[in-house]
């Protein structure tokens, strides 16, 4: 059982949000989905029969979509890695989550899609760039990317 499960606030999209990760993560699924009754709509205003949540996994991770309204919206404070095992990897999931978001959030493997969430799609080896000892030539190159790019974060890992 997971202990922790990610809740998102949307105002009033959780299900096109849903829909969208859903095409994106291949190993994926929608669960139970609950919806508003009459009872509290003069603190909620949301309509009777409008979703309220929805469970969701995307690849084995559990998440719950709220439509909870137009009070809370997502910053970057809190972000979703993606840990990639290649290139191609990254480049998917830089194409599918950039389409419709926010380019001028898009620097060193950070992007905001189009629901506002912040993601980072960074290689399986990460890490160990940026721990490693040319760890600032490492930085040096991150800095100017936008999409990750592992051939040239290994270059600058390995020089000399």
């Amino acid at each position: 059982m997971q202990k922790i499960t990610p809740c998102l606030w949307f105002d009033k999209n959780a299900e096109k949000a849903v829909d969208f990760y859903l095409s994106i993560f291949k190993n994926s699924k929608k669960g139970a989905v609950s919806h508003y009754g009459k009872e509290g709509f003069e603190i909620h205003g949301m309509p009777e029969g409008t979703v309220l949540t929805i469970d969701f996994e995307l690849n084995g991770q559990k998440f719950v979509a709220l439509n909870g309204g137009p009070a809370f919206k997502f910053n970057e404070a809190v972000s979703f890695m993606i840990t990639c095992e290649d290139q191609e990897e990254i480049d998917y999931y830089w194409e599918k989550l950039t389409e419709g978001g926010d380019p001028k959030s898009q620097q060193c493997g950070w992007l905001k899609d189009k629901f506002g969430l912040s993601w980072q799609v960074t290689p399986k080896d990460m890490d160990a760039y940026m721990r490693g000892p040319n760890s600032e030539k490492v930085m040096a190159v991150l800095l100017k990317m936008k999409k990750l790019v592992i051939a040239d974060l290994e270059k600058a890992a390995k020089q000399k």
